[in-house]
């Protein structure tokens, strides 16, 4: 059976695919790219067993894992003013007219001129992110996106420069909770770094956090540790007696303690 893998768009999976194959070369392995709104549906559906999101996502009957965070990047047309600036804030594009719904960048929304002022115009139909990368580059308008989405539709009419105060975007691994199979399994410990050789877990509830079986050597640890602290309580108290070394100096406030008690 084939081992399906989606990503979204800017996701690289390389590695992780790589590792697979050579772990794993009795199992074919599907990668394919996944649009936003299908992110998660494409687990719901059966076409992938595991699927690398970028949040938010509907996360009904789901696992995730969470892998890394992307900072967001303001990309405008190359003569725009952003180009002369190393990062910016969200107030300095206050004025400008945003490509996108502004819900997807709320930081924007709250300062827009053209939302407070009610007079943000309709935004122009579009099929995907390349056409809404020609308008920002013919000067219609600005996007706020993850770095990778802004290198993954680069052009030399665009310019990109980070946005200080918009939160990263998270990505992460997500799977359907009640169908985590050996092969998830095996994904989730190449992603998370884990040597061939490494344990198993017994299973990953949703939310992601993942419960590690206990090792023998730990039981037989804890055990002997009993046995040690119940011997020790077993055994009688013995004073000890405090004796001065051989030949060890007397500390300065001792001697000093002596000349005036006459000692």
């Amino acid at each position: 059976m084939t081992f399906s893998i989606a990503f979204a768009a800017g996701v690289t999976p390389t590695k992780w695919t790589r590792t697979w194959a050579e772990r794993r070369p009795d199992q074919p392995l599907e990668v394919f790219r996944t649009t936003p709104d299908e992110q998660s549906a494409v687990l719901h559906d059966g076409r992938a067993q595991v699927s690398i999101v970028r949040l938010p996502v509907d996360e009904h009957d789901l696992s995730l894992i969470a892998l890394y965070r992307e900072i967001p990047v303001v990309v405008a047309a190359k003569d725009h003013f952003i180009a002369d600036a190393d990062s910016l804030l969200v107030a300095d594009l206050a004025d400008e007219h945003l490509l996108q719904d502004p819900d997807a960048v709320p930081e924007w929304r709250d300062v827009a001129t053209e939302v407070r002022d009610g007079i943000r115009r309709p935004l122009a139909a579009v099929r995907d992110m390349d056409e809404t990368m020609e308008l920002v580059a013919a000067g219609v308008g600005i996007v706020i996106v993850p770095h990778s989405i802004a290198r993954l539709h680069s052009r030399k009419d665009l310019v990109s420069r980070p946005v200080e105060d918009v939160a990263e975007s998270q990505v992460s691994l997500a799977w359907l909770a009640a169908e985590t199979t050996e092969d998830i399994e095996e994904f989730i410990g190449i992603v998370r770094g884990r040597t061939k050789a490494s344990s198993r877990v017994d299973s990953v509830p949703a939310g992601g956090e993942k419960v590690k079986k206990e090792k023998k050597t730990d039981k037989a640890k804890a055990a002997a540790k009993a046995l040690r602290v119940a011997a020790a309580k077993a055994k009688p108290a013995v004073a000890r007696k405090t004796q001065s070394a051989p030949g060890r100096t007397r500390s300065t406030a001792n001697l000093k303690l002596g000349k005036r008690t006459g000692r």
